[in-house]
């Protein structure tokens, strides 16, 4: 299992990279998990978008989805795709409400959100508690600690696990996706303070917790925000959790399948 990050600036894209944005690949076949702001540019120096074999989203906040839309257009209107984008839909695992809330971020009137239907390129799967496959990838979705509908992750292979928690606030739900999982991709949008929100957002304290209490054999931090220092959040996680924990970095791509969960390297930020 082969995941690259595409973006992991968090609730917005920073100076120097996109919103949120992943590539998970195994055995020949692509995931593309999140697709925030600035994320398919960085996509495509990675993978032909044509390529991706299925869309997960785990919430529909800008950060996460922006560049949905975009890829509509690509998928609607290149002159010349690989294949034929209605004969072969793309699938689009997210919260029930996706296919009515990118329908509204793409028409350009209230006349075309009347027959605005996206489905014609997309085939739209809403998020339960049932596992669900995509070619060699075992999905588990739950439900977490976020405003709106908002999912977490358990990807799995016969060779490796990672779990993503998405936004969340500390909860149940995380400790139970990120169970003896070898690598855990989790947000840690700002330093630990006790007049945070709840429910809304984990620490570099918290996500060390986290990673410590589901025994996950290396801790990726992602999802901090541009007005937050990385170092503080990296080293709060460090007092929390004894394994290998590092901040994500944009371009970089991480071998999950070793046991040290090998970086292969990358480019960007």
């Amino acid at each position: 299992m082969l995941l690259t990050i595409l973006g992991c600036s968090g609730s917005l894209p920073g100076p120097d990279g996109p919103a949120s944005g992943y590539l998970v690949e195994a055995d020949g076949c692509r995931l593309g998990l999140e697709l925030g702001n600035g994320v398919l540019a960085s996509l495509q120096a990675h993978c032909d978008p044509f390529a991706l074999d299925a869309l997960l989203f785990s919430h529909l906040h800008p950060d996460h989805c922006a560049d949905f839309t975009t890829l509509a257009v690509m998928r609607r209107y290149h002159t010349h795709p690989p294949h034929d984008t209605v004969e072969r839909k793309l699938p689009v695992h997210a919260p029930s409400e996706a296919p009515r809330r990118f329908a509204r971020a793409y028409a350009e009137s209230a006349e075309e959100l009347r027959t605005a239907d996206l489905s014609d390129v997309f085939a739209f799967h809403a998020l339960t508690a049932e596992p669900f496959r995509v070619g060699p990838f075992e999905i588990t979705a739950a439900r977490v600690a976020h405003p709106g509908e908002s999912y977490g992750f358990r990807i799995a292979t016969d060779r490796a696990t990672l779990a993503f928690t998405g936004d969340s606030g500390p909860c149940d739900a995380l400790t139970t996706l990120a169970g003896d999982v070898d690598l855990l991709l989790s947000e840690a949008t700002w330093t630990h303070a006790d007049d945070r929100p709840p429910g809304t957002h984990l620490s570099g304290v918290q996500a060390g917790e986290l990673a410590a209490e589901a025994g996950a054999g290396r801790l990726l931090l992602t999802h901090v925000a541009p007005w937050t220092d990385p170092g503080a959040v990296l080293a709060e996680a460090r007092t929390r959790y004894a394994g290998p924990v590092e901040l994500a970095r944009q371009g970089h791509k991480y071998a999950v399948d070793e046991p040290a969960v090998r970086v292969i390297g990358g480019h960007g930020n």
